[in-house]
């Protein structure tokens, strides 16, 4: 085992995604001395470009808007004329036909007809006069801002599709951070006149976006970090972080240790964090990180022969008779994503949990079932698809279920008292971030290093939690009975911890 000695003041950045490769880019442009550990062998986390025979293939859809100034300046500063500016096109699949999103008054009222328009008015008539007092749920969340009928038309389905839970089990606290700013009338008005100036985030008219995909400007930022002097270590899974004296002394990666780090700054899963510690952290601490779970998610990127199936960045399928629940067209978000004029290619997304029957489905099958929904769509012939690739995410989405915050203050009591400690990004905070504010953690973290500043890393993007909603930080939560899963990896870790103690 190689042991290497880090030099007076260097940083071990833990994770190559949007969070980690800001910080180092950040620490290595101050002059600080930076190394970055990756377990997979390529940068860019969960917003990785994946090429596959010239075809490069967006994992999720990632739009780069943000109304942080210092975000914006960084992503131009990587990518200068190589950051295109983007028009949004996106629509909703909805019973057999498509909605403009965001929407547009005339084509809403043409759509859904008087009597279903009817319906839905007096459905938020109701909600605005007798809204529901505890607003625990997404369910309750949404049903109180645009009633149960729009909950039940264009939420319920895509929500439960996303999350493979019905939609009473997600927190509230998830519908104020994803869809801030998005009310009844705010949306109504964007609909007959327009979302001026992208003031509300979920109905934004356009983006930027990289020539080659996201990847692109992780890839730039790692050359600027190593030209910079800072070094990024790929296929380097760590393995355990070993505490002494309430502090991180040494990092287990790829077979190496990395002993005395000045600091670490992680942008690893917290349970994975917690898993690694070492002496084993307290069983309450092991218990919540254990408890936390994650939505995984896949994408199957199909050649379709002919011209662009449609015109859209991306459609949300709000239909229940398919498994599919989105599906991107990456020549909408730019044309260098297909290297060839007269094929088409689309990415069908499947939101599923590692294990399940979507997941361990063979590639062959996976592209059978995407031609196959593609068809039942009417969005293209079977015979028409050429080929196809499945690409596998896990640890996409973060879940907010009823414990999650319980758990997480939980692990956050553990890792405040460790100094020469930050977790940044979205996993690395268990919360459902955009890149944008991932890569602001990150800033936070720098500024804390550098500066001696005191940010709360824990409180970026989390203002709208406890702005939007009635739910004070302080709410008690439902207290879950202890799975048989989770019972099972508890005494799986008590034995392991026994093993190497």
């Amino acid at each position: 085992m190689t042991i290497h000695t880090n030099g007076h003041g260097r940083v071990l950045v833990l994770g190559a995604g949007p969070a980690g490769l800001t910080a180092a880019y950040l620490l290595a442009k101050a002059g600080r001395p930076v190394t970055v550990l990756e377990s997979e062998d390529q940068v860019g986390g969960l917003a990785k470009t994946v090429e596959m025979d010239g075809y490069r293939f967006d994992l999720g859809g990632h739009r780069f808007f943000t109304k942080s100034i210092e975000v914006d300046m960084l992503w131009h500063e990587i990518l200068g004329e190589e950051f295109l500016l983007r028009p949004r096109m996106s629509r909703i699949y909805w019973n057999n036909r498509f909605l403009d999103y965001p929407l547009r008054g005339s084509d809403v009222i043409r759509k859904l007809g008087p009597i279903e328009l009817t319906r839905c008015m007096a459905s938020y008539a109701k909600a605005a006069l007798f809204p529901r007092r505890s607003e625990e749920s997404l369910e309750d969340w949404v049903s109180n801002r645009f009633g149960r009928r729009l909950f039940e038309l264009f939420f319920k389905s895509y929500t439960e599709k996303v999350w493979g839970v019905p939609t009473s089990e997600i927190r509230a606290e998830w519908a104020a951070q994803r869809i801030k700013g998005l009310s009844f009338f705010s949306a109504a008005k964007a609909a007959f006149f327009g979302n001026k100036g992208n003031k509300v985030k979920s109905l934004i008219s356009e983006f930027n976006y990289p020539r080659y995909g996201p990847g692109q400007m992780w890839e730039a930022m790692t050359r600027a970090i190593e030209a910079e002097g800072g070094e990024v270590r790929l296929s380097t899974p760590v393995e355990a972080m070993h505490f002494n004296g309430g502090r991180v002394v040494a990092v287990e990666a790829g077979g190496d240790t990395y002993e005395l780090p000045a600091d670490v700054i992680s942008s690893l899963p917290l349970r994975e964090v917690v898993r690694m510690a070492r002496p084993a952290a307290p069983p309450d601490v092991l218990e919540a990180a254990l408890g936390l779970r994650y939505r995984d998610f896949l994408s199957v990127a199909l050649v379709v022969d002919g011209e662009d199936l449609f015109p859209d960045n991306w459609i949300y399928i709000h239909e229940p008779a398919v498994r599919v629940g989105r599906i991107q067209n990456y020549r909408s978000w730019s044309p260098w994503m297909v290297p060839d004029a007269t094929k088409a290619c689309v990415g069908l997304e499947y939101f599923c949990f590692a294990g399940d029957d979507l997941w361990t489905m063979s590639d062959d099958d996976l592209v059978e079932l995407a031609a196959s929904e593609l068809e039942q769509l009417g969005l293209a012939t079977r015979s028409s698809v050429e080929r196809g690739f499945a690409i596998r995410v896990p640890k996409a989405y973060p879940v907010y279920d009823s414990e999650y915050a319980e758990r997480v203050r939980t692990i956050r009591a553990f890792l405040d008292a460790v100094p020469n400690l930050q977790q940044v990004g979205r996993n690395g905070l268990h919360r459902y971030n955009n890149s944008d504010h991932s890569m602001l953690t990150a800033m936070r973290a720098v500024d804390n290093l550098l500066t001696g500043a005191e940010h709360d890393i824990w409180a970026v993007n989390a203002e709208s939690v406890y702005h939007e909603t009635d739910v004070p930080d302080e709410q008690p939560y439902r207290k879950a009975p202890q799975t048989p899963e989770l019972a099972a990896l508890l005494q799986d870790e008590a034995a392991s911890r026994a093993a190497v103690h």
